[in-house]
């Protein structure tokens, strides 16, 4: 574990109850702005595990939401969660993708395991808490949440 990380791990209690504030507010204005999926959208959540798909709503962003908060969008970036390099983000319900890749299947198979684990777990909160840990613990990369969500993006995972 590198430094950062090990500073990470120790900031994580204390910023996890400000990122879950934000990504539930990301998430309502994300599944207010967002469009349902048609059913195509649908049948391919569903495909990867997701139980309610027709309550996930997809966003068309340039940029991602990001916190306002300094603290909030420093970590972020030190995980790789935010930044310019990313494709989609999913928080709850609400998917967003960067434009121009909209039509990816791959990339909106790896949300919606997002929005399936999200699912899972029961809330925000609940899926945040973990997520977050397991980034810091073991990278992004590496996190065992996104090794799942990459393993269904050829459709290979088990649902």
């Amino acid at each position: 574990m590198t430094p950062t990380n090990n500073r990470l791990e120790e900031q994580l209690p204390l910023l996890l109850p400000a990122a879950i504030a934000w990504a539930e507010a990301a998430a309502r204005d994300g599944r207010a702005a967002g469009l349902p999926l048609d059913a195509a959208r649908v049948a391919l959540a569903e495909s990867v595990g997701v139980r309610h798909a027709s309550a996930i709503r997809l966003v068309v962003v340039d940029e991602f939401p990001a916190p306002s908060d300094p603290a909030l969008r420093q970590a972020g970036m030190q995980m790789g969660l935010l930044g310019a390099h990313g494709l989609g983000l999913t928080l709850g319900y609400a998917v967003f993708v960067r434009r121009g890749h909209e039509a990816g299947e791959r990339l909106l198979r790896h949300e919606f395991r997002h929005v399936q684990q999200f699912e899972r777990r029961g809330s925000l909160a609940a899926f945040l808490t973990e997520y977050l840990s397991q980034v810091v613990r073991f990278g992004y990369h590496d996190a065992p949440l996104e090794a799942d969500a990459r393993a269904h993006e050829a459709g290979e995972g088990n649902g």
